[in-house]
């Protein structure tokens, strides 16, 4: 596979395949699809925002199942613990020892599905695993395969019942993303669809493989990106810092991210290279769900007004 992957026009190849495959289950979501696919050979973790029945667990399904890793969902509710996710220690009587029982965080994809159900104590068991790869139980701590992803999925409408994520944990999703509803026409699409086959996501096939996964990962890193595209992110998050419609700007965290998915969006272009463009594609998925504003109470909004600061910003 190595071979397979020495340039990056076969890197868009395998992307734009990935794309295709997942697009069997998702209709009418290309670029929603795409920056998903960027963040995932970018590292990075994946929050899907949007009301019920959108298709943001339909999306997580096919991904995982693009791709040959193990795959675990968990169900997230106010009586979930944070043992049932990372695993507990349980006495052997019979070997007179604890073992430890790994619970479903182990796997390379992980579903956190309406993660915003669960308690903050809950919830905060999932930051060690996204941020270092591990997770600690009973002092020890217990490496997660790799790679590993995270993709959440909430309501951000719904607030009965839910416990609103803490900004420590929003900011360690590289992304967040509203699938949207479909249009007309794509949505007579996926009626037809599913006429045919009740369960979309069986049409999705296994196209790539964990090594080839790898593989783009360490092109990622490889792509250049120039001192004017770094200036130009640097300016990006200054700005959200210096706005006074905006609360709490974009973090350092933030700024790393956008460049990381940028040379992500760069490869999957057929570029070894940064251009503002790409920059400008990632940016609102970047910073949508980590700038707190005063005014602005939805994610339109929110997204109009991070489209206004970069308007007013030239990367040269």
């Amino acid at each position: 596979m190595g071979n397979d992957l020495q340039n990056t026009l076969n890197a868009k190849i395998i992307t734009d395949k990935l794309a295709e495959n997942i697009g069997k289950a998702i209709v009418g979501k290309n670029e929603v699809v795409k920056m998903v696919i960027a963040a995932f050979i970018a590292g990075g973790h994946i929050l899907l925002e949007d009301v019920p029945g959108v298709g943001k667990t339909l999306l997580a399904k096919s991904i995982a199942k693009s791709i040959n890793a193990s795959f675990r969902r968990i169900q997230f509710t106010s009586d979930l613990l944070p043992s049932d996710i990372t695993g507990v220690s349980i006495y052997n009587q019979k070997k007179l020892e604890f073992e430890y029982i790994e619970g479903p965080i182990f796997a390379n994809i992980v579903l956190a599905d309406e993660i915003n159900r669960g308690t903050p104590r809950t919830q905060s068991s999932l930051l060690e695993a996204m941020e270092e790869r591990q997770v600690s139980v009973d002092g020890i701590a217990r490496q997660l395969p790799n790679p590993f992803f995270v993709i959440g999925t909430q309501n951000p409408i719904e607030s009965h019942g839910t416990f609103p994520l803490p900004d420590s944990q929003v900011d360690r999703f590289m992304i967040s993303i509203s699938v949207g509803y479909p249009s007309a026409d794509y949505e007579a699409e996926m009626l037809a669809r599913h006429s045919k086959d009740k369960y979309l996501v069986s049409n999705v096939e296994t196209v790539l493989s964990l090594e080839e996964l790898i593989e783009l990962q360490k092109m990622v890193y490889k792509v250049e990106a120039s001192n004017e595209i770094l200036q130009y992110i640097v300016k990006i998050a200054s700005a959200t810092r210096d706005n006074t419609d905006i609360m709490l700007g974009a973090s350092p965290r933030s700024s790393v991210a956008m460049l990381t998915c940028a040379k992500a969006y760069a490869l999957m272009n057929s570029r070894n290279y940064v251009i503002p463009d790409d920059i400008k594609a990632v940016a609102p998925y970047i910073l949508a769900h980590r700038i707190l504003t005063y005014r602005a109470s939805s994610r339109k909004q929110v997204l109009e007004l991070i489209s206004n600061i970069m308007k007013k910003i030239s990367p040269n």
